[in-house]
């Protein structure tokens, strides 16, 4: 494997960063997982944008333009001859102090990865999904925003490490106020009678592309989605629920905190709605 590492490629046992680096030491950068199907990045242009949007919160320079940004990606799955991949696009704050101040960094870091991802095992696709809302309350936004895609995932993980320990593959998150926020890395939407709903982002979910690709694509098909504060009573009692993110897709969900959703099935829109987001990453994205 190669990887980008600030402008040159090394081979992946010789891809370092300082130990100095506030990224390793703080968790002090940003991030984006990036799709690749059918020799196509999916939505580069816009996890990019997201990239940079993340940045800008942090006062982050990031030491690229976003053309740059553009072509190294791209260069990077070529280089490894990724067809159907995953890109993981890093910005670390750079070598600094031990010290807190990140203006002790003269200059961040850039980090590619293009490789393989397999986020949850495939039969869950096909069956569904079993999830629970676990205690790990998702960040406030006065904290550290849910919106900035930071190297610091330790509220997502802590929420990750409930749902694993009792053996589910996902975590329900809510915020300070006891709507649903959103899963560990995913975005959560329901389905009542005709109409969509997915918390609002606001709720304390993040800009997710996925999300984003999901409403398009059920908006052209004539489904109306709604974003407004959900409760677990909603979701319980729902017809569908379903997640989406880069590296989930969209998975159904037929099972929370040991209710039934639905018929306890991937319902007839979820499946739908897989099938038409399949054919926009197969037919769309920039060339490899």
């Amino acid at each position: 494997m190669k990887v980008f590492v600030d402008g040159k490629y090394y081979d992946e046992d010789k891809a370092k960063i300082s130990v100095f680096d506030h990224g390793l030491l703080y968790g002090d950068g940003v991030f984006e997982g990036i799709r690749a199907y059918n020799g196509r990045v999916f939505r580069l242009k816009e996890h990019i944008d997201r990239l940079f949007y993340s940045a800008k919160a942090i006062m982050l320079d990031i030491p690229m333009k976003h053309e740059e940004l553009v072509k190294a990606t791209v260069e990077t799955c070529r280089r490894n001859k990724i067809k159907d991949g995953y890109i993981r696009l890093v910005v670390t704050r750079g070598k600094g102090t031990l010290g807190l101040s990140p203006f002790r960094c003269p200059k961040g870091s850039v980090i590619i990865i293009a490789g393989k991802i397999q986020l949850y095992p495939p039969a869950l696709y096909k069956k569904g999904m079993e999830i629970i809302t676990v205690a790990t309350t998702r960040n406030l936004h006065n904290a550290v925003n849910p919106a900035i895609k930071s190297l610091n995932y330790l509220n997502n993980i802590l929420a990750k490490i409930e749902a694993l320990n009792v053996g589910k593959e996902e975590a329900l998150m809510l915020n300070s106020d006891g709507y649903v926020a959103e899963c560990t890395g995913d975005n959560v939407f329901i389905v009542k009678g005709d109409k969509i709903f997915t918390p609002p982002l606001y709720a304390g979910a993040l800009y997710g592309i996925t999300r984003g690709v999901a409403i398009e694509v059920c908006e052209s098909a004539g489904w109306k989605v709604e974003e407004t504060n959900l409760t677990r009573y909603d979701l319980y009692n729902a017809d569908e629920c379903f997640l989406t993110g880069t590296g989930a897709e969209i998975i159904p969900v037929v099972n929370i905190d040991g209710r039934k959703i639905g018929t306890g099935r991937p319902g007839k829109l979820s499946k739908k709605l897989i099938k038409e987001y399949h054919k926009l990453t197969n037919s769309t994205g920039e060339p490899i």
